[in-house]
């Protein structure tokens, strides 16, 4: 098992700055891929970013690449989410997620494929 816990959401105007992160316990994180997810009222949970568990790869849906950047630190069991220019679209809550097996890049987009999920932290951009 692994719990997963987020924190750092809060209130921010838009162009604004906030920081995720994600303190993972349990087995082996450090060999799981993590993954970034998001969830505004009446949509659907779209992906965000995700690293694989070397922390070398790394990818952003196109919607967030160059404004978010995604790490992760293994010696404190955490990954983050750095997001920059905040827009109001951004607005949604935000989870955190690990996959035990990396299986393509295609697949670390897939809410379906992540075996672990935290509780989420909400992030809200004013305009």
């Amino acid at each position: 098992q692994v719990q997963l816990v987020e924190s750092g959401g809060g209130l921010v105007q838009a162009g604004g700055s906030l920081r995720l992160s994600c303190a993972a316990s349990g087995r082996t994180f450090s060999r799981y891929v993590m993954g970034w997810f998001r969830q505004a009222p009446g949509k659907e949970r779209e992906f965000a970013a995700a690293i694989s568990w070397s922390g070398g790869s790394t990818y952003y849906a196109d919607s967030v690449n160059g404004r978010f950047t995604i790490s992760r630190d293994k010696s404190k069991n955490t990954v983050y989410l750095q997001m920059n220019s905040l827009k109001p679209e951004d607005t949604a809550v935000y989870y955190c997620a690990a996959d035990q097996t990396y299986s393509g890049t295609y697949a670390v987009t897939i809410p379906r494929m992540y075996d672990y999920w935290g509780q989420g932290t909400q992030v809200t951009v004013s305009s």
